[in-house]
């Protein structure tokens, strides 16, 4: 899964370091290395889960051929805009009948341009994620990353396994893509 695009929302990060300076029972702000090690234990989440945990806006750039495209990121939320990308020249919105959009039960989004005239690509402007905000995660999830964050943060020098909890906790939201990232 490519996680580029969008930074991790500095909220998501602010409550993941909140609630990891709480199980440690650290009574004043998280630092900086405490916030640093929320950062990494939520992009490890979102990696190992193979989907954006906190939701934020994403894009893609795809080929102009006629089949259904998959997007990159999921769970998809909103498909909100396509341009056209030409080789020479700025982007150009694309007509409404030129292209189709679908996001299915799985959650996972699909282009396909129909007519795009002098694009060469399509850049297609999305939100993807699980939860709108920190809180609004489901409780296994957080509680793994809380204890990656107390674990980065506890072996800083990196010499000790995490606990094997963690991939439990958050094994249910594992996605594994077999499917094609094309369809007829």
């Amino acid at each position: 899964m490519r996680m580029d695009g969008a930074a991790m929302p500095a909220a998501a990060v602010a409550g993941a370091a909140a609630a990891a300076g709480a199980y440690l029972r650290i009574a004043e702000a998280p630092d900086a290395v405490l916030t640093r090690a929320a950062g990494s234990a939520l992009a490890l989440a979102e990696t190992f889960c193979g989907q954006r945990l906190i939701a934020r806006g994403c894009e893609d750039v795809i080929g102009t051929a006629q089949g259904w495209r998959r997007l990159a990121s999921s769970p998809v939320r909103a498909i909100d805009a396509l341009a056209g990308v030409p080789v020479a020249g700025v982007r150009f919105a694309l007509p409404v009948d030129a292209y189709a959009v679908d996001i299915d039960a799985e959650g996972f989004g699909w282009v396909r341009a129909t007519a795009t005239g002098a694009a060469t690509r399509v850049a297609v402007a999305y939100t993807a994620g699980l939860a709108e905000t920190w809180d609004a995660l489901p409780e296994p999830l957080m509680q793994g990353i809380v204890l990656l964050t107390t674990h980065l943060f506890e072996h800083r020098a990196g010499t000790t396994a995490p606990p094997a909890a963690i991939a439990a906790l958050w094994r249910p939201w594992r996605r594994m893509r077999l499917m094609p990232a094309v369809r007829a």
